[in-house]
């Protein structure tokens, strides 16, 4: 478990692995999506959710109750309120790592949304108004480097998420680590050694 108490207001995992057809399957909707994103904030009831997705609270119900049953959220505690008990639902882990799935027979192929271009298409109207801050490197490394700068991403993003909330806006943050066919310099050649 995380012993870090900023935020969210309630204990869960640091990172949890998602294999199960069912979980890649929950999280491969923007509403679920969204929904888990704002529980990293705190917890919440459907009726908080549904006011800050704008959406009904029987569409935001059935979408919790789905991610409930896929165990990416869980109750985390409940208010008695008028005879009934409110539920507040939080995360099960702070970060889902998701990887891929084979189908049978055929290639491996991606069964969660590109989340890059997810923020391609969320970034667009900051872009048009000069409000856009992004950076694209390229660097030759080892597969096991690559791993270690993830994971030092991974932390970032984590302490990004835990900001204390304020202001007016909602800021976005994305990052992706992939592999390229972008050209490479060859091995530099050793120096020549002096004819002495």
């Amino acid at each position: 478990m995380s012993n870090n108490t900023r935020l969210p207001d309630y204990d869960l995992a640091d990172v949890t692995d998602v294999t199960a057809p069912a979980q890649l399957r929950a999280l491969a909707n923007p509403l679920r999506n969204a929904i888990l994103e704002l529980l990293l904030e705190r917890a919440a009831t459907v009726s908080e959710l549904a006011t800050a997705l704008g959406r009904p609270k029987s569409t935001v119900a059935h979408h919790v109750s789905a991610l409930a049953d896929a165990q990416l959220l869980k109750v985390v505690r409940t208010r008695r309120v008028r005879a009934i008990d409110e539920r507040y639902y939080g995360r099960t882990a702070r970060i889902f790592r998701v990887g891929t799935i084979s189908q049978t027979g055929e290639a491996e192929a991606p069964y969660c949304n590109n989340d890059l271009a997810t923020a391609a298409v969320e970034s667009a109207p900051a872009h048009q108004a000069d409000q856009l801050s992004s950076i694209v490197r390229h660097v030759r490394i080892p597969r096991e480097q690559a791993r270690e700068f993830w994971a030092r991403v991974l932390e970032l993003a984590n302490d990004y998420a835990q900001l204390p909330r304020g202001g007016d806006v909602v800021y976005g943050f994305a990052a992706g680590l992939y592999p390229t066919d972008y050209p490479a310099l060859p091995e530099a050649e050793a120096p020549a050694k002096d004819p002495d």
